[in-house]
C-alpha cells in the first residue's frame, strides 16, 4: 500500500469516527503517519481537555483505523 493509499484509508476511518466526536463538541484530524505504522492525530474542541480522550483514542480511534489499515501499530494524540 502506498503512502497515499494509506492516508486515504486513515481519512476514511477518521470520517467514520468524526460524527461521534462532533456530537460531543470535538473533532479529530490526521497530523502525520510515521513509517507507515504510527498515526499521529490531533484531538480538537471538547476532546482536548476531555478525561476520556485517551480511552476514546485507544478503543475507538485506534480500533477503527486498524480496521481500515491493519498495518498500523498505534495511534498517538499530539497537540
Amino acid at each position: 500500500m502506498t503512502t497515499e493509499e494509506l492516508t486515504t484509508k486513515i481519512e476514511e476511518a477518521l470520517d467514520e469516527i468524526r460524527p461521534f466526536l462532533q456530537n460531543d463538541g470535538g473533532d479529530i484530524s490526521l497530523v502525520s503517519i510515521e513509517d507507515g505504522k504510527v498515526v499521529n492525530v490531533q484531538l480538537q474542541g471538547a476532546c482536548v481537555g476531555c478525561s476520556v480522550n485517551q480511552m476514546t483514542l485507544k478503543s475507538g480511534v485506534e480500533m477503527t483505523i486498524k480496521k481500515y489499515a491493519p498495518q498500523i501499530e498505534k495511534v498517538v494524540s499530539v497537540s
